[in-house]
């Protein structure tokens, strides 16, 4: 796998510089210095680290490549056209920052905004093109870096809970070559990071629920932090799975639950100080309420041909609520084969059968988590389903329903694994049983004599 890996990277990297020379050079260099650190921290572990490793260069193989095939092919518009207003945006607030552009004109003010949802990544593209110069594949390329490195980090969460490799290996597999994570931690877009920082948070939060370790404290903070910058509406979601997971804890005992608080206060204190809770609240403030959130709705469900619900109100309680069985079926289960009403939609109905198939594993594995490890999974369990009833009431088109279920899908490979654990383990003792079972009946043959 690590061989594959590699000349697939290699094969890559020279695209890179046959396709922008100079601008491919950078573009790899770029990567290479980020990667470093990654592949550090990887072989710094004890678990599993050559297989961390090669599931971590897999993915970031296939995300290099897809990205060198959006950009030789000019397909961003097609697979995710954010992409080309982030790189406008970013621009546009490097050349502030080089003094070529006024920070007081129209666009400066709209693109340095930091109640804009997503700002995030308008300062992240300005900090690569600061450096190297207007680089699209570069920005492309840091983005797909870090939507590889969910890969260990998804590794070390799911262990921290059910501390099994199998599990953890599925996982991985899962989120570094499943069709959708590719495309959409391939690209320019916010799903990645957004992903990268839930994928940090919760492990962090596991490795605290453990032991009080002052490194995994300072990346929460920024796990939380990234999320408000990328995605702001899921930082309270989040922030109700950390409260819980630090007040309930694994342990039931008083000095857990004081622990448990204190980091919390700790955490809430920080987040404060760093002025993160305010601008959360400015843009729940301005973009939260169901009003808003009803014409946002109404915009996505009439859009094209792959609205739903558009008929829908979500602007009361009463009307939210019942918008969810129909809102959670789109988000789980679409692009469905009999409505696929373009190229975008009929090219994933293959991965969404695959998809479908996997549910038995999820049902599975979150039965066995809730039953046997709840207050190990509890963190994981809230978010995910604060998450998707969040963005069940919320969606209202089909391509935004499945490019935002990868946020989802991330925590759920994990139950996907723990479901073929079990299967696995199963299938494991039936083997070992039914080997007892022929050496005993052997045994018995040769006591009487027979061979």
């Amino acid at each position: 796998m690590r061989l594959f890996a590699s000349i697939l990277l290699l094969i890559t990297a020279f695209g890179f510089i046959i396709a922008e020379g100079f601008d491919g050079v950078t573009s790899i260099l770029l990567v290479a210095v980020f990667a470093a650190p990654v592949i550090y921290l990887i072989r710094w572990t004890d678990l599993n680290k050559s297989f961390v490793l090669d599931m971590f260069l897999l993915a970031l193989a296939v995300r290099m490549a897809f990205g060198l095939f959006i950009h030789v092919y000019d397909l961003r518009d097609f697979f995710g056209g954010d992409a080309l207003t982030f790189d406008g945006f970013g621009n546009q607030i490097a050349e502030v920052w080089s003094g070529r552009a006024s920070p007081d004109d129209t666009l400066s003010l709209r693109a340095m905004s930091t109640t804009t949802p997503g700002f995030g990544i308008h300062y992240l593209v300005a900090a690569v093109y600061y450096l190297l110069g207007p680089n699209i594949l570069a920005a492309q390329s840091l983005v797909g870096l870090i939507g590889a490195a969910i890969i260990p980090l998804l590794y070390h969460c799911s262990y921290q809970i059910f501390s099994n490799s199998k599990v953890s290996s599925i996982a991985a597999v899962l989120a570094a070559i499943f069709p959708a994570f590719v495309v959409w931690t391939g690209q320019l877009l916010k799903d990645g990071i957004v992903i990268f920082f839930l994928v940090l948070s919760m492990t962090m939060v596991l490795v605290l629920q453990k032991k009080l370790n002052y490194v995994a404290i300072v990346a929460l903070v920024v796990g939380l932090i990234g999320v408000v910058s990328f995605r702001f509406y899921i930082f309270y979601m989040l922030v109700i799975a950390v409260a819980g997971s630090f007040v309930i804890g694994r342990r039931s005992s008083v000095e857990g639950f004081v622990r448990g608080l204190a980091l919390l206060v700790f955490v809430g204190l920080a987040l404060t100080y760093l002025g993160v809770l305010s601008t959360a609240s400015a843009s729940l403030e301005r973009f939260g309420t169901l009003e808003i959130l009803q014409r946002s709705r109404e915009d996505l469900s009439r859009s094209a041909d792959s609205g739903f619900g558009a008929e829908v109100d979500v602007s009361t309680t009463e009307g939210a609520i019942s918008t969810i069985p129909l809102g959670f079926t789109y988000l789980m289960f679409a692009p469905f084969p009999w409505q696929a009403a373009s190229i975008r939609q009929s090219v994933t109905i293959p991965e969404t059968i695959v998809w479908w198939a996997m549910f038995p594993l999820i049902i599975m594995g979150l039965i066995y988590s809730i039953r046997n490890k709840l207050r190990a999974s509890i963190p994981v369990v809230i978010f995910t389903l604060l998450l998707t009833l969040g963005y069940s009431i919320f969606q209202g088109n089909i391509g935004t329903a499945y490019r935002q279920r990868s946020q989802i899908q991330v925590f759920l490979f994990i139950f996907v694994g723990v479901g073929g654990a079990l299967i696995l383990e199963r299938r494991e003792n039936q083997k070992i049983l039914a080997e007892a079972s022929r050496k005993r009946f052997e045994e018995g043959l040769r006591n009487h004599g027979i061979r």
